[in-house]
């Protein structure tokens, strides 16, 4: 029945995760003494939804640490006023709560910051697919003029003469801080944020009568009439695929073909995923929609029609209450990071709030 394709669905749209205040806020500043530094990022073995999750060695879990520490340093910036946590914050499922997080000096990023969750299973990153390792994508940031603004020379210098980062990088690699190194740690600690466990989890692999009559009817329609599993498929309900939904269409912003110099990708981007949709809005490429409920009407009327517009955006003809039903199921999306400490985790995930581009 429904359950049974689960795994392989969900919701075509360009759904990023924040919360939703104006465009022309500052990010707020990257906390080094937020509750997420103290908390043991040893993953369990097997979380509901995400099976197969590998045991950290005591080697990696050094690595990890290292790159969470690296993740969350405003040191990394050309003023020392942004870190990666700036845009990416654990409280809003490492996303921003702005439609445009900003950088350095307040410059305003190219595109919303979107949601690192289960990248272990990603095959591609960012918006466009300009790069396809964590490695590569974690050094970006540190040279994009309008996010940390610096070079990766300065930093491997600031590191090298910190007897900190020093002491941490000999511990976690045996040459030291070098460039791969400083790739290696930040992509492991991103590795190593795995979400799971929610109603929907929990419901589909594990059997629980967890989830509201509303929550079963939205499951329902995301495999059936809503077609979202076309897109939104997989374990973390994304196909790591490009599709142009219409989102924003003639704005400026060509998405993959900026990229790829092909003019069929124009206004293509990637597929995000839906796990803790609830935390991430606004939402899409460029946080232009506020709301999970705006998101699924947008869908519900085929997009924005484009010469390049998707052959699977189509008028969904959803009614109010199915509407409704699909969003109490993106809710239901909703897990907590998967850690051996239950407690630990759930503090981290529970928090209330306040990039990749």
């Amino acid at each position: 029945m429904i359950v049974s394709r689960i795994l392989i669905s969900c919701f075509c749209c360009n759904i990023v995760l924040a919360s939703c205040l104006m465009a022309q806020e500052s990010s707020p500043p990257a906390d080094l003494s937020h509750p997420f530094l103290q908390v043991d990022l040893s993953p369990k073995a097997s979380p509901v939804g995400i099976p197969k999750v590998e045991t950290l060695s005591p080697k990696q879990l050094q690595i990890v640490n290292l790159g969470r520490k690296l993740f969350f340093d405003p040191a990394l910036s050309v003023d020392g006023s942004t870190s990666c946590a700036t845009c990416h914050r654990p409280e809003h499922g490492f996303s921003s709560p702005l439609k445009l997080p900003t950088g350095v000096a307040d410059r305003e990023a190219k595109r919303h910051a979107p949601a690192i969750l289960n990248r272990h299973l990603g095959s591609i990153q960012f918006w466009d697919g300009r790069m396809e390792t964590l490695e590569e994508q974690a050094l970006q940031p540190i040279e994009t003029e309008n996010e940390l603004a610096n070079s990766i020379e300065a930093v491997l210098k600031m590191l090298a003469e910190s007897d900190e980062y020093k002491k941490a990088f000999d511990a976690a690699f045996d040459d030291g801080v070098t460039k791969q190194n400083l790739a290696k740690a930040i992509a492991n600690f991103e590795r190593a944020l795995i979400t799971a466990e929610s109603p929907i989890d929990r419901f589909v692999t594990a059997r629980e009568s967890v989830l509201t009559k509303s929550q079963r009817q939205g499951l329902w329609l995301y495999e059936s009439k809503g077609g979202c599993w076309q897109c939104h498929t997989g374990q973390n309900y994304a196909d790591e695929k490009f599709h142009n939904t219409g989102v924003s269409w003639g704005v400026g912003d060509l998405g993959r073909s900026e990229h790829t110099g092909d003019e069929s990708h124009t206004g293509q981007f990637k597929t995000p995923t839906l796990r803790n949709a609830a935390l991430t809005g606004p939402y899409m490429h460029d946080g232009s929609i506020k709301t999970l409920r705006e998101v699924v009407e947008f869908y519900n009327q085929g997009g924005t029609e484009n010469p390049y517009l998707d052959a699977k955006i189509k008028p969904l003809n959803l009614t109010e209450q199915e509407i409704d039903d699909l969003v109490e199921f993106l809710k239901a999306l909703e897990g907590r990071y998967i850690w051996e400490n239950p407690k630990q985790a759930e503090v981290v995930g529970d928090l209330e709030g306040s990039g990749e581009e």
